[in-house]
């Protein structure tokens, strides 16, 4: 398959989805009303609820959803064939993960810029809320504490990224500073501000940062220590002061490394040196996983995700200035991580193929260069094999127009590592939205205030980190599980949004055909990794995994239930109100 025509046939395809099925979704199944009152406005306090431009609230919610999910996802998943991997990005962005990013987007726009697991309770009941909070509580926790150690990983990979990454913070304070405080042109501080951050990328090529070993604590354990603190201070500034104004440069970055990557696979095209080396179907890799029903698992970001209805519901909703905005926001964020998802795919499939180290020091190229990375499931696996895939395969591509693979090295570097740091940061400010929800329906006052709940949210994210030890990589014996909870959290919204639907009208199968497909697979996959679980004795693993099920399932029972009864003959009035 040619590189090229792939790229260009899926560009166009999204472009055809956005304005048929965005533009369905927007006018006939939520009708988006520009007149209608958000909570942006409703509640604007300068801190949490900020109306923003469509512009920037766009980078900074398609920041936060992306991480680097779209990344480490096809880089695995591309082990069973570019074909399978591509279809199911391409497919399920459309017809599912925009679907349930805009829904969960639109749901809390309509109430009060509520989560999606406080919205359960006036769709189910308010029992189901305190089982989605859990099932939402521990994602966020596995999130918060694997996002620091990632950040480790990659700096310990990377050392030549430490310094930009950096450098972005006080970027992007003095960005939010002009445009919030000084009411600066947006346009001419944004570019200044991506100069100059390009300029730190190059000064990081010079300036590479290592943390030496502390005591017994080796760098990545110092480092998930210093992105916890981090996250704790980003999720109490104001929102405009830091989190906000660093994801809408990461976007900028982001389209920047994108217009580097496309150049690189149209210069690599027309020179003949970038095919698609990896097969179209590779069923059986060695130690791999049956690709039904894993494959759904694996790849999330770049297809439907349940994180992102977190971030749609939780710092995004409280920034929209419109409903109008929403189809943007929502859908059109989810399609462009798509995109990310492709680009990754054909930097793995195709890239790789141009140069490739092997382990003993020969230098491959073509197929042979792809098995060498993917020969085994083992060999493929590990978030520094993933991502070097990634890294690898891009600087390979850009060679083509004149940049240094080292350049193009610390480029990749950096942008991978600030995408994770968004994550962290917005995951870290959810977490505490989620907990004073929780601690306001539970009437515990004394955890509602941001200093309490953002404790709560970094604390539990210390703890898991080093439960195993000083290296912060506690967070990881519960990674395994991360793929199952996140994907039956996106069929648990799809599920509430159709419940929503149903109530406006007919058109619920919208969300509940997808909720019914990722239902099933998930917990098809989850069934199966349970039953390793305890074949290998991984209790905790199987304790942890099979109450999320549990969970999971009662939930989905009591919406079932509720499916059933005839929808009322109008929305009932909204309760709740904000902290």
């Amino acid at each position: 398959m040619d590189s090229i025509l792939l790229m260009i046939l899926s560009f166009v395809g999204y472009i055809i989805a956005y304005r048929t099925y965005g533009r369905f979704l927007s006018q006939k199944v939520f009708g988006l009303n520009k007149a209608a009152v958000v909570p942006a406005k409703q509640f604007e306090d300068g801190k949490d609820y900020v109306p923003t431009k469509k512009g920037i609230i766009f980078g900074h919610h398609y920041t936060s959803i992306a991480g680097t999910g779209p990344i480490v996802g096809p880089a695995i998943g591309i082990i069973w064939g570019w074909l399978p991997a591509f279809l199911w990005e391409f497919l399920g962005s459309i017809i599912m993960g925009g679907v349930h990013d805009f829904g969960a987007l639109v749901l809390s726009l309509r109430h009060q810029g509520k989560s999606i697991s406080e919205i359960t309770a006036q769709y189910i009941n308010k029992r189901t809320r305190l089982l989605f909070f859990l099932i939402v509580f521990l994602e966020l926790l596995i999130v918060v504490a694997i996002f620091g150690l990632v950040i480790a990983v990659i700096f310990a990979m990377y050392p030549q990224s430490v310094f930009p990454v950096w450098c972005e913070i006080p970027i992007a304070v003095l960005l939010g500073y002009m445009i919030y405080k000084k009411k600066g042109n947006v346009s001419l501080y944004t570019f200044f501000a991506i100069v100059l951050m390009y300029i730190t990328v190059v000064m990081g090529h010079f300036i590479p940062l290592k943390i030496p070993v502390i005591g017994t604590m080796p760098a990545t354990g110092t480092w998930t220590i210093i992105l916890l603190i981090y996250a704790y201070i980003a999720s109490t500034l104001p929102i405009t002061t830091l989190l906000q104004p660093r994801d809408y440069i990461n976007a900028w970055e982001l389209f920047v490394a994108m217009g580097l990557l496309i150049m690189g696979i149209l210069t690599a095209g027309f020179q003949g040196k970038i095919p698609i080396v990896a097969p179209a179907l590779n069923l059986h890799p060695e130690g791999a996983p049956a690709m039904w029903p894993f494959l759904f698992i694996t790849i999330a970001c770049g297809a439907v995700s349940g994180f992102h209805s977190l971030v749609s519901s939780g710092t995004t909703a409280k920034q929209v200035s419109s409903e109008a905005d929403a189809q943007f926001v929502g859908y059109g964020s989810m399609l462009l991580e798509s995109t990310l998802a492709l680009l990754v795919i054909i930097a793995c499939g195709a890239g790789i193929g141009m140069a490739y180290t092997a382990k003993d020091g020969s230098l491959l190229t073509g197929l042979a260069a792809w098995q060498a990375h993917y020969g085994s499931w083992a060999g493929a696996a590990g978030l520094g094999a993933k991502i070097n895939a990634f890294v690898l395969g891009s600087a390979n591509m850009m060679t083509t127009f004149g940049i240094p693979q080292a350049i193009g090295v610390i480029i990749m570097g950096v942008f991978v590592a600030s995408f994770a740091g968004t994550t962290l940061d917005s995951a870290t400010r959810i977490q505490r939205y989620v907990v004073a929800e929780m601690a306001s329906d539970l009437r515990l006052d004394f955890l509602k205030n941001k200093w309490t709940a953002t404790a709560i949210a970094v604390i539990t994210a210390f703890i898991l980190a080093l439960a195993t030890g000083p290296d912060g990589k506690g967070a990881l014996t519960l990674w395994p599980l991360f793929g199952a909870v996140n994907q039956l959290l996106a069929g648990l919204a799809l599920f509430v949004l159709a419940l929503y639907l149903q109530r406006k009208g007919p058109y619920y199968l919208v969300a509940l055909i997808p909720c019914i497909f990722m239902m099933g697979m998930t917990t098809w996959a989850m069934v199966i990794n349970l039953l390793n679980y305890f074949n290998q004795g991984k209790w905790l693993l199987f304790v942890i995994g099979g109450s999320c099920l549990i969970l999971a399932v009662w939930v989905c029972w009591e919406a079932f239930l509720v499916l059933q009864r005839p929808a009322p003959a109008k929305e009932p009035e909204v309760e709740l109100q904000p902290e």
